[in-house]
């Protein structure tokens, strides 16, 4: 299983950066989030994405805002033949906001004409792009977002999504050889009642007590330091799981 990280910024970008997007090979593609910027830089190496499947953690614009010119280069491009239709993969009643942001948009069922467009269910892995996916339900202020754990025959890969401190994150990365988890706050500050992200601290604490391999922090400002002895993703960065 490997690991390339496409964009790794928090709610906003930092420099030369492009928002939440993780490509898992294992071997086919699956696409872990969607944020802005994230499309563009798949394009640098190919003209169109050859993803098999998209999942994403959450509706927060970071997480997911590049689906939205998927669709329209999707449209454009299919005048000269085939375009990839990868499935997406999103949370319980993710297909109605689609429709209804569609019917905004352009027309109610762009997204699924882009897309083969499937729900998952909580705790309840699903097959995408030739691996598992277990998604579980994190705080992240009001909003239903769930951390992804991503595994293969041999290979265990958690993804934090957004979260606040919890024990169902610390779940998700349970022993997994490689944990990518979000830090975006300085001292686990009051970022929203509830609370929706993890500090440096935190981060490394669900970590420790996950017993995961590795750790890489990511969606962490460029504003805020990071000690140099922890693994900070960035835009390109290319592990094996």
């Amino acid at each position: 299983m490997r690991l390339t990280v496409i964009g790794s910024s928090p709610a906003w970008p930092n420099p030369g950066s492009a928002h939440s997007g993780y490509l898992v090979e294992g071997p086919e593609k699956l696409l872990l989030d969607c944020g802005p910027g994230v499309l563009g830089r798949l394009r640098e190496t190919e003209l169109w994405p050859s993803v098999d499947a998209i999942a994403i953690t959450h509706f927060h614009l970071d997480h997911w805002g590049d689906l939205v010119p998927w669709v329209w280069g999707s449209f454009y491009l299919s005048n000269n033949g085939p375009v990839p239709r990868p499935e997406l993969w999103v949370q319980p009643g993710g297909a109605a906001f689609l429709t209804a942001l569609g019917e905004r948009l352009g027309f109610p069922d762009m997204f699924e004409r882009a897309f083969q467009l499937a729900e998952y269910e909580p705790n309840v892995a699903f097959s995408a792009g030739g691996l598992s996916v277990t998604p579980i339900r994190v705080p992240h202020y009001t909003l239903q977002t769930y951390a992804f754990r991503v595994q293969n025959s041999s290979r265990v890969l958690a993804y934090s999504g957004d979260s606040a401190p919890c024990d169902e994150l610390v779940e998700a990365a349970r022993d997994a050889d490689l944990f990518v988890c979000e830090a975006t706050l300085l001292r686990g500050e009051l970022d929203g009642e509830p609370r929706g992200h993890l500090s440096l601290d935190e981060a490394l604490d669900a970590f420790e007590q996950s017993h995961a391999r590795r750790l890489v922090l990511t969606h962490r400002p460029c504003e805020l330091p990071t000690p140099e002895e922890y693994e900070l993703a960035h835009d390109g960065l290319q592990l094996e799981v």
